[in-house]
This record gives structure tokens, sequence and C-alpha cells, in this order.
């Protein structure tokens, strides 16, 4: 199939499949004869792989070590194992850290009247030294 079906078939842009032929995500497609990409089911299925990965927030490195694990039948689950678990503690630190935010920002919102007057906590806050950034 031709990349604009790859694309759809795998809902990845057609841009993106190249990208991720230039970084070796993805082995080049063959060429047809008229110079067209030809992708088959092999490929699709990897494109599907890369989406679920970037969609789990795996990052372009991260999955590019899962790409070469999959594609080795000599791997080892502890390297796949080692790399989702590296992945899953950065994703609570980040909630973590969101979560600090949203009760940051809660709580200026709610000391802010939202009136008229020109005083305002929350600008107050953003433009303090002694915020903790």
């Amino acid at each position: 199939m031709k990349i604009g079906a790859a694309a759809a078939s795998s809902a990845v842009s057609a841009k993106t499949i190249r990208y991720y032929e230039q970084i070796g995500f993805l082995a080049p497609a063959p060429r047809r004869a008229n110079s067209y990409r030809d992708y088959g089911e092999r490929e699709i299925h990897e494109l599907r792989f890369i989406g679920r990965a970037r969609a789990l927030g795996f990052s372009m490195e991260e999955i590019g070590a899962l790409v070469s694990l999959w594609r080795d039948p000599g791997r080892s689950s502890r390297q796949v194992k080692q790399i989702a678990a590296e992945h899953l503690a950065t994703l609570e630190r980040r909630a973590g850290e969101i979560g600090s935010m949203i009760r940051a920002l809660r709580g200026l919102i709610g000391s802010c009247r939202g009136d008229d007057r020109p005083q305002c906590p929350i600008l107050e806050d953003l433009s303090s030294i002694n915020s903790n950034s």
C-alpha cells in the first residue's frame, strides 16, 4: 500500500512515517517500479506499536529501545520491564509535580477576588522572588 493508505491504516501521518524511517524506527519501505513506497502489514503493525508507545508517553529514545527489543526474538523481558518501570517512575514523579501545581493554582485562584480592583494575588505570586519554581 502507498504511504497515504499506510498513514490512514496506522493513524500516523505520512510525514511522521517518513521521519520514523529517517531515524531508524521503521525500515525504509521497498519501492514499487513507479518509485512509490510499498508498505505491508509488517510496517503497519510496527507503526501501530510505535503509536501505542507514544500514546503511553514513552520518549523517542525509549521507543527506539523498545522497537529494537521487540524485533529481537532473543530479547530479555527484563530489559523491556526495566524501560517500562523507569518510564512509570518518571510519569509518577511528573504527576506529583502536576498535582502540586494544581493545588498551588487552585489556592491562588481562590485568593483572587476577580473583581475590578487591580490587586491580584496571582500576579503578586508570579512576580514574587521567593516563589517556588
